[in-house]
């Protein structure tokens, strides 16, 4: 199993990490963390030195009710940094998190080399041509409604076959856009109860009948703390137990706010499984 980036061959038979890099004030867990340059810089080394494959960078919080921001706003955040960061890392493989086409279409012309998207191309019927156009790898998600509206739209006839129902339907029209190369992401958190959380990731491996890579992103999210009665900034051990769960479900990339942590996860991973 493998993408291809921009003519590199990028192998994800061994499972990969991605290390988030949140350039807004409101994400649930490390908003406002990197405010300036140098903090920025400074987090994707940091990561990059910890082993993480992927830097995934996002200037719109996709937390539940938050904020919405226009577009002007989203490139006013993202493009300077990202101009920074591929010029002092400029063979890192960077992912814009992102639902907007033309955040992604000035995103590419910087140079990044992946698009993630939380809405599949739901909402922008140009996002699939702007991909397509580039020839990235484009991560699809599993998500209901916007970030402000996702939490009510928790209602499925059945979870598992809805959400493969889904994949089935946007990888058709991917595909028919020219999109060839599609990492998808089941979407711990968006318009999924804990309960339905936890019934996903139980039967993440149903997913692999598409025979693509699958992305989790469970990284400190509140189906971990509130479970453990806890807050955020103390669910890494819980982040870990279910990363490990779900490379055991065949998931291909971890995406995290602890880089360290989960490469370590994936080299036990790798040990167990020999």
């Amino acid at each position: 199993m493998q993408i291809n980036i921009k003519g590199e061959l990028v192998s994800l038979e061994e499972p990969q990490v991605m290390g988030i890099l949140n350039i807004t004030p409101d994400s649930f867990y490390d908003g406002g963390f990197h405010k300036n340059e140098k903090q920025i810089l400074n987090q994707v080394e940091k990561m990059l030195t910890e082993g993480a494959s992927f830097i995934d960078i996002g200037a719109y919080s996709s937390r539940p009710d938050a904020n919405d921001v226009d577009v002007e706003e989203e490139q006013k955040r993202l493009l300077p940094f990202l101009k920074k960061i591929r010029k002092e890392f400029p063979k890192t493989f960077l992912s814009i998190d992102t639902f907007r086409s033309d955040v992604a279409h000035a995103s590419l012309e910087e140079g990044a080399d992946i698009i993630n998207d939380i809405l599949g191309g739901q909402l922008d019927e140009k996002m699939f041509s702007v991909v397509a156009k580039f020839g990235v790898p484009y991560i699809m998600m599993h998500m209901r409604g916007t970030p402000k509206t996702m939490q009510k739209q928790t209602e499925y006839d059945n979870l598992i076959v809805d959400i493969r129902h889904y994949f089935s339907e946007r990888i058709s029209l991917a595909n028919k856009a020219g999109i060839k190369d599609i990492i998808l992401d089941p979407g711990f958190g968006f318009a999924k109860t804990r309960t339905q959380n936890f019934e996903l990731l139980r039967n993440l491996n149903s997913l692999n009948i598409f025979e693509l890579p699958l992305l989790v992103g469970v990284s400190r999210k509140s189906m971990i703390y509130k479970t453990l009665g806890c807050e955020a900034i103390e669910a890494l051990n819980g982040t870990t137990a279910l990363n490990m769960f779900s490379l055991q479900q065949g998931s291909k990339i971890l995406r995290v706010h602890d880089v360290k942590e989960a490469v370590e996860t994936v080299e036990l991973y790798k040990e167990l499984s020999k």
